[in-house]
């Protein structure tokens, strides 16, 4: 208990610090973490919707690309925030009760916070501006966001141990991620692309997640592409890689401080 108990002072004091040292310096502070998002989605209705005049379902193009991406942004934010942990706090590991995993934790908990804040300003306004009064299954977005914070923990972790030894899978990553938006149901619905395409895009866990926020937003959708078991595997492996990875580097993460 005692050493439980200084790890989460420990955590504590780093939730803090990465408050600060993330939003303090910034002219608006914590509320460019909602600006962002709120401007890429109504950036993007504005484009589609001179384009066309419906989505791929329902009749807000608002709704439909903020459901679309708070899945994707939530595993996003998370993975490389948690990504980055052990990089920018080699000097706090010089500190023998400041553990590696207590830096990765501190961001974790720091950003999964910060993403269902936003989530649900984003979600309070589209609602608010619609005047729509559809139920939400807040279950279904209880779970989505479970399941996006495993998955970006484990990556997160994965990356937090090899990115500070390995710049080459770094960069590799970088590249390999990128076009990650454009399969990942933000845009469209995996589910109703043609064969065989719906079956490749759906080998993505993200795209399932897309379906499962949707699926909390408009009753009538059903989410035939949808695999939940699939999804929770995929979420338990990337988590289960990250803690294996990130405790057999831990020691060569330590010495990282020296």
């Amino acid at each position: 208990m005692k050493h439980l108990r200084t790890h989460l002072r420990v955590v504590s004091a780093l939730i803090i610090r990465e408050f600060s040292t993330r939003y303090g310096r910034k002219p608006g502070g914590y509320i460019w973490a909602f600006l962002e998002p709120i401007s890429y989605i109504l950036l993007l209705s504005a484009i589609f919707s001179a384009i066309a005049r419906t989505p791929a379902l329902g009749t807000s193009y608002a709704l439909f690309f903020a459901t679309g991406r708070m899945g994707y942004g939530f595993f996003k934010s998370v993975s490389d925030y948690v990504g980055g942990a052990i990089r920018s706090n080699v000097s706090l590991l010089r500190y023998p009760l400041v553990a590696p995993f207590d830096a990765a934790i501190a961001r974790l908990v720091l950003q999964v916070v910060t993403s269902i804040l936003i989530e649900g300003v984003i979600t309070i306004g589209i609602f608010l501006t619609l005047k729509t009064t559809g139920p939400v299954n807040c279950g279904l977005l209880a779970l989505t966001s479970l399941i996006c914070g495993a998955l970006g923990l484990g990556f997160g972790l994965i990356n937090a141990a090899l990115f500070i030894h390995f710049p080459l899978y770094e960069q590799i990553y970088k590249i390999v991620t990128r076009p990650l938006i454009m399969i990942s149901g933000v845009f469209y619905l995996p589910d109703a692309m043609p064969h065989p395409t719906q079956e490749i895009l759906l080998y993505n866990p993200l795209c399932h997640v897309a379906i499962l926020v949707r699926m909390a937003f408009y009753p009538e959708y059903r989410g035939i592409g949808l695999d939940l078991e699939y999804l929770t595997i995929c979420a338990s492996i990337s988590l289960l890689v990250g803690m294996a990875v990130f405790t057999w580097r831990r020691r060569s993460l330590r010495s990282e401080r020296q």
